[in-house]
């Protein structure tokens, strides 16, 4: 029988109850949140991403390449996507499946690649398929065809779970309308570098459980058309609201939002798997949860660090309480020459601007100035910054920049017998721009050894304030620098600060999108930069200052 829903592939990775609402007839009209201008420009860029290399394999691959016109209809493209491959066409660039009723599918791929007897998929997607490695199964881009793939010793495949769900769901596809190949189920991604296919072998037993993607979608899917299939039908739900990751950018948040805090839900503290486990003994609301004892280890369903401060979390979230000290006495490495270090990046192009601010804590609260004396450098604010749009070979320049200050100043300090400290919030960003900077622009002038970025960032002198108050506190409505630096005081200066918006920005400091480069844009960005720093800043200061002490200890809960 055929199924009245149709899916596209992406509903594998998506909550279960987005699914549910995105298909019940009574939200319709209801209002949902919009989408955030990040996400839109990252969708933006993705497009205009997957036309410029289309446009580039169409005159490079000649003869073989045909195009469905993406300004089509929806039928008008699945008749000439159908047409393309009773026809033999070699690739398929745009082209739109033809709908499988009976399974409840229905999808669109960037590429579709002759082989054998039938038709593989490809990915055009806007981030990294590889890591460095060995393994990857890859052809070059000349010849994107599986046939030519070959294991390359210097890649690996990088972990894409939903790009590979997606192939799964595109292989069902077109093993549905008789296209697809009858010999191995490959598909292929091509990544942001835009150099190489890399095949996912979607047999393989490589999932949780030894089992393949194939056998992985497939259950998702079920699942997921089940629950689709009940919303569209008005049958009982099958998914009640939790909150999840996925909740920050969904559309539907307003609404699982309100039930949520109307019911007390138990997932407004902990998330996840952590909230079905609670559920599953009877722990439904924030109050029965601040019930229980931290230390109980009878019938526990977390284990014990994971429990105890589930609990605390849930009397703090009931006490309105944003911070709660974890330890008694809160501490953060210092030294006598201190730097904050924030940079900015745009998506997966390179890094833009590393922005830095020097202190001397004893010169701070009016005492003398010896060291700044001493060092010979002057405190404040410095941005190392490329305007040129990414990528960019002057991103060299400014990354170059940036380290050869900060090296002087840490070596000047030693040669003092000073104490020297780098801090970011949350080093992942950091430390991988910083080692990718080093990797790409190997060679050129004043850029350091991947060897020389890694001993300093394993370093003591590189402290991660993110892991220090992860590690001293809870936090029960998040650990993100804006979540945190207002409980040390501090404001920042543009009411619209935030890593999405500054994504909008930069396209127009830069004039991405065919405008004059805007100087109000970059003043801002800078800006926005500056206070991160500063809210860095802060939060030290905050907490070697006493006034840390004022936040509830977890004792006191």
């Amino acid at each position: 029988m055929d199924s009245e829903v149709l899916l596209d592939g992406d509903v594998v990775t998506r909550c279960r109850r987005r699914v549910h609402l995105d298909h019940d007839p009574t939200m319709i009209g209801t209002p949902t949140a919009p989408l955030d201008p990040g996400a839109e420009q990252r969708i933006a860029d993705a497009a205009e991403y997957r036309r410029e290399l289309a446009e580039w394999l169409g005159g490079t691959l000649g003869a073989d390449w045909t195009e469905i016109p993406r300004e089509a209809s929806t039928e008008e493209r699945e008749e000439e996507t159908l047409a393309a491959m009773c026809a033999g066409a070699g690739y398929i660039s745009g082209a739109q499946l033809p709908l499988d009723r009976e399974g409840g599918r229905q999808g669109s791929v960037d590429l579709l690649v002759r082989s054998g007897d039938g038709y593989v998929p490809v990915l055009v997607v806007r981030h990294k398929v590889t890591d460095p490695g060995k393994g990857a199964r890859i052809s070059p881009l000349t010849d994107p065809r599986p046939e030519s793939a070959r294991k390359d010793p210097t890649r690996k495949p990088r972990s894409q779970a939903r790009d590979q769900l997606r192939l799964a769901h595109l292989v069902r596809l077109l093993q549905a309308c008789g296209m697809h190949s009858t010999g191995r189920k490959f598909g292929g991604a091509i990544g942001s570098d835009a150099d190489t296919v890399l095949w996912h072998d979607l047999e393989a037993r490589t999932w949780s459980g030894g089992r393949s993607v194939l056998a992985e979608y497939d259950e998702r899917f079920a699942d997921r058309l089940a629950v689709a299939e009940a919303a569209a039908s008005r049958n009982e739900a099958l998914a009640q609201p939790t909150r999840v990751l996925e909740c920050k950018g969904c559309p539907w948040w307003p609404v699982c939002g309100e039930q949520l805090r109307t019911a007390r839900d138990v997932s407004l503290v902990v998330r996840g798997d952590d909230a079905v486990r609670l559920r599953g003994v009877g722990v439904n609301t924030v109050d029965e949860l601040a019930e229980l004892s931290p230390d109980n280890r009878s019938g526990r369903p977390l284990p014990a660090n994971r429990m105890g401060d589930a609990v605390l979390l849930a009397r703090a979230w009931l006490r309105d309480l944003p911070l709660v000290r974890r330890v008694p006495e809160v501490t953060v490495p210092r030294g006598d020459v201190e730097i904050d270090v924030d940079m900015e990046s745009y998506a997966d192009s390179g890094a833009y601007l590393w922005g830095t601010l020097l202190s001397y804590p004893r010169d701070e609260g009016g005492r003398s100035t010896d060291t700044a004396e001493l060092l010979g450098f002057g405190t404040g604010y410095r941005g190392f910054v490329t305007w040129d749009p990414l990528p960019s070979d002057d991103e060299a320049r400014s990354f170059a920049e940036f380290w050869a200050w900060f090296t002087s100043v840490r070596r000047a300090a030693r040669e003092r017998g000073l104490t020297f400290r780098a801090y970011c919030y949350n080093e992942l960003a950091e430390n991988r721009w910083m080692l990718s900077s080093a990797e790409r622009f190997a060679g050129k002038p004043g850029i350091p050894t991947v060897e020389e970025v890694r001993k300093f960032i394993t370093s003591p002198e590189w402290v991660d304030v993110f892991a220090v108050v992860r590690d001293q506190f809870l936090c029960p409505n998040g650990k993100g620098l804006k979540v945190i630096a207002p409980s040390a005081g501090f404001a920042w200066r543009d009411a619209e600060a935030g890593g999405e918006n500054s994504m909008r920005w930069y396209r127009d400091a830069v004039g991405f999108d065919g405008g004059p480069p805007e100087d109000k844009q970059r003043g801002r960005l800078l800006e926005y930069n500056e206070d991160d720093v500063r809210a860095t800043l802060a939060i030290r200061r905050w907490i070697t200052s006493g006034g840390v002490r004022e936040i509830p200890y977890t004792g006191e809960l």
